[in-house]
């Protein structure tokens, strides 16, 4: 039931994706939006980080599921940044480096997809391997877009 429950998560907000930046009638759309994408994001990353760390046992299918889930969430919370969207727990340093803010995203998306291969392989080796170099492209942004 979680996974259907996920995957349905994902359909809706992936229907909503694409015009998203249209749909915002209010900045604090576009800031729940964007964080309701990350949060989803977040709880199935913290899943395959607890296997790559040891706190949980592997198991191949569900870090194949949780990276899938990542690698797809990973391509929504941008919409959701768009101009006059400030205020949540992003920096206004967003908006004032776009470039940078850019770059980080999308590093951080192609690390999410080496992640969902390494996790496809069903070996937790690949899967550390690959962890890592994604929680650093998380941790970039943070470190330089997000308020504590």
């Amino acid at each position: 039931m979680k996974k259907v429950s996920a995957w349905a998560l994902a359909a809706l907000v992936a229907a909503t994706a694409l015009p998203a930046s249209a749909q915002f009638a209010k900045s604090e759309d576009a800031i729940k939006y964007r964080q309701g994408a990350l949060a989803v994001l977040g709880q199935h990353f913290g899943r395959l980080g607890a296997m790559a760390n040891g706190k949980i046992p592997f198991d191949a299918k569900a870090a194949q599921e949780n990276a899938e889930v990542v690698a797809f969430m990973a391509k929504l919370p941008w919409a959701g940044f768009g101009a006059g969207t400030e205020g949540g727990k992003a920096k206004p340093e967003i908006w004032k480096e776009q470039a940078k803010f850019q770059d980080l995203s999308e590093k951080m998306q192609a690390e999410t997809v080496k992640l969902a291969a390494a996790a496809k392989s069903g070996n937790l080796d690949q899967l550390k391997a690959a962890f890592g170099p994604a929680a650093a492209s998380c941790k970039a942004c943070h470190d330089s877009f997000r308020s504590r």
